[in-house]
């Protein structure tokens, strides 16, 4: 239900600026995507009696002002690409610039019922960047990997070869650095513990898990499957029914769920291994079983962090 009393603002945020239009009336404005701008910004907001601001996540770059706002005492809701598209579509919205889609962000915004959970915990911020940064150390050696595949000259293999190790030990350090970083902070090491107990997450994967996820141990099961893209969605209409399928969510953290599967479905989780095997017996394919895996080892570890104990047999059942 829409509260007519709070008046709303939505931001559509570029690298450099960031354009703001109040609901309900003209007042709108451009700011800079910097620390002055967003002070600017937030003055601007507060003389026209907005309490409520909408953003459009836009891969990082509006992080800075919702820190910003909120520590301001705004009330931020950071919107998803595809809720905004599917407001416009839902509106038949076909223009777009951005100062309309600044107002189209604000017409959306009230929309929707406000988040009773707490902001988002900034020092994930940090991690998060610094695991994106191993990540695409992990995707350069792939594709080392696959160049050295085609390559048949020697001093060119030489070449290859040196850069693979040379990523390969700038992937160890940095994630030594991470895993460092992340342990400094007494909360984080005891869920970064308790998720590494669980038989078939390693130190990477409980990383990912950790960081990715800092709902960890606050949300459901069906949340946090949800969250990490992991939930299999119904597909039905009349008589017709379709083939369940995940998607959406933090792709990330679902590749490296998905990659620690196999290990722990076929050799290092018991009550995983049998949850295999059932699968498989009523006929789900190999890789539908190991994603129905892969969202299990999030639910344990889900489970593990809410509990605050480690992993135990029994917790399969959870």
């Amino acid at each position: 239900m829409v509260d007519n009393s709070i008046r709303t603002a939505g931001i559509d945020i570029a690298k450099d600026k960031l354009d703001v239009a109040v609901l309900g009336c003209d007042d709108s404005g451009v700011f800079e995507n910097n620390d002055a701008g967003f002070k600017r910004l937030a003055a601007w907001l507060a003389a026209a009696g907005v309490s409520r601001v909408g953003v459009e996540a836009t891969g990082g770059y509006e992080r800075g002002v919702v820190r910003h706002l909120r520590a301001d005492g705004f009330t931020v809701v950071v919107l998803q690409p595809l809720q905004v598209r599917a407001f416009a579509k839902m509106r038949l919205q076909r223009a777009k610039n951005d100062k309309i889609d600044a107002r189209l962000i604000a017409a959306c915004t009230e929309m929707l019922t406000p988040d009773s959970r707490l902001p988002p915990d900034p020092r994930f911020d940090v991690l998060a960047d610094h695991l994106t940064f191993i990540e695409q150390i992990e995707d350069d050696i792939v594709r080392c990997k696959t160049r050295l595949e085609h390559i048949t000259d020697k001093r060119l293999v030489r070449i290859v070869a040196a850069d693979i190790k040379r990523l390969e030990q700038r992937r160890a350090a940095e994630l030594k650095r991470l895993t460092d970083a992340l342990c400094a902070h007494a909360d984080l090491r005891q869920r970064f513990d308790l998720v590494l107990s669980i038989p078939g997450i390693g130190a990477r994967t409980a990383l990912a898990t950790v960081v990715r996820m800092p709902e960890l141990g606050q949300v459901s099961r069906e949340e946090v499957a949800a969250l990490a893209g992991l939930a299999p969605f119904v597909q039905q209409s009349g008589q017709w029914k379709g083939q369940m399928h995940i998607g959406g969510g933090r792709a990330r953290l679902r590749e490296s769920l998905y990659a620690a599967s196999l290990p722990a479905a076929f050799r290092w989780n018991p009550p995983l291994m049998a949850f295999y095997e059932h699968l498989r017996a009523r006929g789900k394919s190999h890789k539908c079983a190991l994603v129905a895996c892969a969202r299990k080892l999030l639910i344990y570890a889900n489970t593990v962090v809410a509990r605050g104990t480690p992993w135990r047999q029994n917790a399969a059942s959870a």
